[in-house]
C-alpha cells in the first residue's frame, strides 16, 4: 500500500494517530469521531441531526456515541442554567479520558439480587389513599406550562423544529424545556413557522428562537399572506452554510414584508349635465321635456319678461350647456 498525501494550508486538523489507528473502536465510531472533532467549538448538533444529514441511521449513530462514551471519547453534561432550566452539553476528547465518579455510561446491565426488603409484600388490608381532586382554579396570566424535556435516541437534547410539535398540533413528542405560549396568536405563527421551514435543513432552529421571531410572523399572517408567501421570502437564495439560522429568519421576515394595501380614495361623483327641453328650449337637469311641458308644475317667468326673452339669452343658455357649466353668466342689460 502506498500513501499519498498533500499538504494543506487551510481547513484541517491534527489527530493522534492512536485515535485514528484504535482497533477497539468500530469504523462507523472512529468516522463520527473524526467528524465530531473537526467541528468548531460550540458547534450545536443532535444525534438525529447527525443521522439524519449521514447514510447511518438514527441507530447506527446512537451506538456508535454510546461506543465512544464508554471509551471515554464522548460525554454529555446536564447542566443547570442561573434560570432552574437545564441544557445537554457534549465533550469530545481526542484522547481517552477516565470515567468521571458516578457518570453512568449507557449499556446493558447484567442481572443483579434485590437487596433484603426492596420488594414488600402489599398489605391487602390497608386502606388505599386516593389522589387529591384537581384544584378548579384557572392558571394565572402570567403562568405558562412547561413542554416536558425529553432526550433523543442519541442522548443528546434536541433544539430543532420537532421542540414545539405537540403545542402546535404537529405529530412529534415535544423535546424542549421552552414555556408553551398561551396566546392562540402565538402558537399560530410558531406552527406556521415550522411548517415554512421544515423541508429546509438548514434553517434548524429551537423553541425558544420560534417564539422570538412569532412577532414578526404574525405581522405576515395579520396582512393576509400565506404560508406561501412565507416560503418565497425566506427560503430561496440560502447560502450554503447557514452560521445564525435566527439571524438571517429575523432579517428576511422584516426586510421582505411588503407594505400594508393603502385605501383607495373616493370616486367624485360626477356633475350632472343640463340638458334642454324638446318643446319650449328651457334648460332641464335631465333628459327629457320639463316639468312645465309636462303638466306637472307652472311655468317659471323668464328673466326679461317672458316672452320677451331675445334670442341672445337663448344663445348663452345653449352655449352654457354644451360646456357643462351650471350657473349661467348674466347677459348684459
Amino acid at each position: 500500500m502506498r500513501v499519498h498525501r498533500s499538504r494543506h494550508e487551510r481547513g484541517f486538523i491534527t489527530l493522534p494517530n492512536a485515535l485514528l489507528q484504535d482497533r477497539s473502536l468500530s469504523y462507523t465510531a472512529r468516522g463520527l469521531l473524526v467528524d465530531l472533532l473537526s467541528r468548531p467549538d460550540g458547534w450545536r448538533e443532535d444525534g438525529r441531526r447527525m443521522a439524519d444529514t449521514s447514510p447511518q441511521g438514527r441507530t447506527a449513530v446512537s451506538k456508535a456515541l454510546r461506543e465512544l462514551a464508554r471509551a471515554g471519547y464522548y460525554r454529555v453534561e446536564r447542566v443547570r442554567q442561573p434560570d432552574g432550566t437545564f441544557v445537554s452539553v457534549a465533550h469530545v476528547y481526542d484522547t481517552p479520558q477516565p470515567v468521571p465518579p458516578g457518570h453512568l455510561v449507557p449499556g446493558s446491565g447484567g442481572a443483579a439480587a434485590d437487596a433484603a426488603g426492596a420488594n414488600p409484600v402489599k398489605d391487602r388490608e390497608k386502606e388505599p389513599s386516593l389522589p387529591e381532586p384537581p384544584s378548579s382554579a384557572q392558571p394565572r396570566s402570567g403562568d405558562a406550562p412547561e413542554w416536558e424535556g425529553g432526550r433523543d435516541a442519541c442522548g443528546d437534547s434536541t433544539t430543532s423544529t420537532d421542540a414545539v410539535g405537540q403545542a402546535v398540533g404537529d405529530e412529534v413528542t415535544p423535546v424542549s424545556d421552552a414555556p408553551v405560549p398561551l396566546d392562540p396568536s402565538v402558537r399560530e405563527s410558531v406552527a406556521t413557522l415550522f411548517r415554512v421551514l421544515r423541508p429546509e435543513p438548514r434553517l434548524r432552529i429551537g423553541a425558544v428562537e420560534a417564539l422570538e421571531l412569532a412577532p414578526l410572523v404574525a405581522r405576515w399572517l395579520e396582512q393576509g399572506h400565506s404560508e406561501h408567501d412565507l416560503a418565497r421570502a425566506v427560503l430561496p437564495g440560502l447560502p450554503a452554510h447557514v452560521h445564525s439560522p435566527i439571524a438571517l429568519l429575523r432579517d428576511r421576515l422584516v426586510r421582505k414584508l411588503p407594505p400594508p394595501p393603502q385605501p383607495v380614495a373616493a370616486v367624485p361623483a360626477p356633475v350632472p349635465r343640463w340638458s334642454e327641453c324638446p318643446t319650449c328650449a328651457d334648460p332641464v337637469p335631465h333628459e327629457g321635456i320639463c316639468r312645465a311641458c309636462a303638466g306637472l308644475a307652472p311655468r317659471p317667468v323668464a328673466v326679461g319678461g317672458g316672452e320677451a326673452a331675445t334670442a341672445r339669452g337663448i344663445a348663452l343658455v345653449r352655449a352654457a350647456l354644451r360646456t357643462g357649466t351650471t350657473r349661467l353668466a348674466a347677459s348684459p342689460a
